[in-house]
């Protein structure tokens, strides 16, 4: 589709073209190429753009607080082929990397979303499991420890969630002192196959997940309940793909008993609504300019990659490597690296593996575009793992290994995986590092009617639901609504002023991750 002239710092539309994610080779049959009605409605009570986590979540609970509600939702592309369906495919709380009430916020989010996938038995491969980072550069080790032994002095109740691990000699080296021996002895580097590490932070709310089909589910659900409501206050919901909003307008009421409307804009025709939530996180500022430095597009690049060794007998397990990982940090430098990694279940046991942004141009930082992975980067993907995790077939502690001498001084093995899929996907990198939830004043282009939830700094999957949710209570509840949601999400002219005094999202993102703050900043 031919893009207009774009302001600097502004995001295009969707490419047409996107790479071929791993999550997206079982579409959903019932919404690849969906569309409720043939034509596009002409109105509706409100509009979502977006059909990713925060959209599909934001309908998910209209209908649930108000179920007369006819919605239309728009999307560019398929359902679900924007960054929820490109990501790495985990959820994990920032324990002690954020603030302590955002962290709680984010653990609300994360056993939100537990407690859905096992109560509608959600088919999304939802596996819990804990969180192992690992923590390459010594330096960056000593603040991390800092900032945890902090949340254990005072956050207790949080702390409780996380543990650390150090260097230390022998099988119980560096594990927590307070644990069982069989508990201390998985609890070591090398038990949680970082053995060259300088140090882990273990924490025990994670997941692993296939997110597309989380999402396919609340979409699918939400269409199959349209006709089951009985009575005049029917209301309905209308999913329109590879439907690019392409423009907004406003226009006042034309009476004191109407509303004002917000005209959604597309190749297809508009829709009109008195109000609309853009749950289109990094190419929110193609609709809203004066996001442009706010909200900044930033790619990612994912690999699923196959085990390194194959079990010698059909009856002997594959590899699994039992938690999902974050990798931080290297030798030469605190923040360069910073990438994840989950397992597939088996039997193909395959290891999915994001980051490698250092070697991408600039960090990969202003690009919107997902329709080609960087040749660098997949180099790096396919190398780099077996390097920094243990990915032995057989791994067992060190105490029942023959070789001798600490983990930390053996041989490290370089050796390339070979990749079944490589892709890309949009984050979108808020420029003070929170999400962006709430009304969209008339300076930032908004005003009566428009909402907005987005800006998730590639950590969407333990905000997006419970912020859609804020959004979904602001939209329903006028003034006096109980609002579950960091203050620091919410926008308000003063945040926009203050965010103004901050640096460029590019000279912040190259001190470190933005949603996982040190205090180094």
């Amino acid at each position: 589709m031919s893009e207009p002239q774009l302001l600097k710092g502004q995001s295009g539309l969707p490419v047409d073209n996107p790479t071929k994610s791993y999550w997206h080779k079982e579409p959903s049959a019932k919404l690849l190429g969906h569309r409720t009605t043939k034509e596009l409605p002409r109105s509706a009570d409100v509009v979502i753009v977006g059909s990713g986590l925060t959209g599909s979540f934001a309908a998910h609970f209209l209908k649930e607080q108000r179920p007369d509600l006819d919605i239309v939702m728009v999307e560019a592309r398929e359902a679900c082929w924007g960054a929820t369906g490109r990501n790495g495919g985990h959820c994990q709380p920032a324990i002690y990397a954020s603030l302590p009430h955002v962290a709680s916020f984010e653990l609300r989010n994360f056993l939100f979303l537990k407690d859905l996938v096992s109560s509608l038995s959600i088919p999304c491969d939802w596996r819990t499991t804990s969180g192992v980072h690992a923590f390459y550069n010594a330096d960056l080790f000593a603040v991390v420890r800092e900032v945890v032994q902090g949340l254990i002095d005072t956050y207790p109740d949080l702390s409780a969630n996380v543990a650390l691990v150090e260097k230390g000699e022998g099988e119980l080296g560096g594990s927590p002192a307070y644990l069982l021996e069989g508990e201390r002895r998985e609890l070591t580097l090398d038990g949680l196959r970082v053995p060259h590490a300088e140090g882990a932070v273990v924490q025990w709310n994670a997941a692993s997940l296939w997110p597309y089909k989380l999402v396919a589910f609340i979409l699918e659900r939400l269409l199959a309940a349209n006709g089951d409501e009985e009575g005049e206050s029917k209301g309905s919901f209308n999913l329109q793909t590879t439907t690019p909003a392409t423009g907004l307008s406003f226009s006042e009421p034309s009476s004191p008993q109407t509303p004002s409307l917000w005209t959604v804009h597309t190749p297809r025709g508009t829709v009109s609504a008195p109000q609309v939530l853009l749950a289109t996180n990094a190419y929110t500022s193609h609709l809203l300019p004066q996001f442009s430095q706010l909200i900044v597009p930033t790619r990612g690049q994912v690999s699923a990659l196959k085990p390194p060794e194959e079990p010698s007998s059909p009856a002997d397990p594959p590899l699994d490597i039992t938690h999902t990982f974050y990798i931080q940090g290297d030798a030469d430098s605190r923040y360069d690296r910073d990438d994840y990694l989950i397992q597939r279940p088996p039997p193909s046991a395959l290891l999915v593996y994001g980051g490698g942004r250092r070697h991408a141009r600039h960090r990969a930082v202003g690009v919107w575009d997902d329709g080609a992975v960087d040749d660098a980067v997949s180099w790096y993907l396919r190398g780099e793992l077996a390097d920094v995790v243990d990915l032995s077939l057989h791994h067992a502690p060190a105490a029942e290994e023959p070789q001798a001498g600490p983990p930390a001084r053996r041989q490290r093995k370089k050796q390339d995986l070979e990749p079944t899929h490589e892709w890309t996907g949009i984050m979108a990198y808020s420029k003070d590092g929170y999400p962006w939830v709430g009304a969209v004043p008339a300076g930032l282009g908004g005003g009566d009617g428009l909402w907005l939830c987005a800006g998730y700094t590639g950590h969407g999957m333990p905000n997006a639901v419970l912020s859609a949710k804020a959004a979904v209570d602001m939209m329903c509840g006028g003034e006096d609504a109980k609002i579950d949601l960091p203050p620091e999400y919410e926008i308000t002219d003063e945040r926009v002023e203050d965010t103004g005094l901050l640096q460029e999202v590019a000279d912040v993102d190259a001190k470190g991750s933005l949603y996982a703050d040190y205090g180094t900043r």
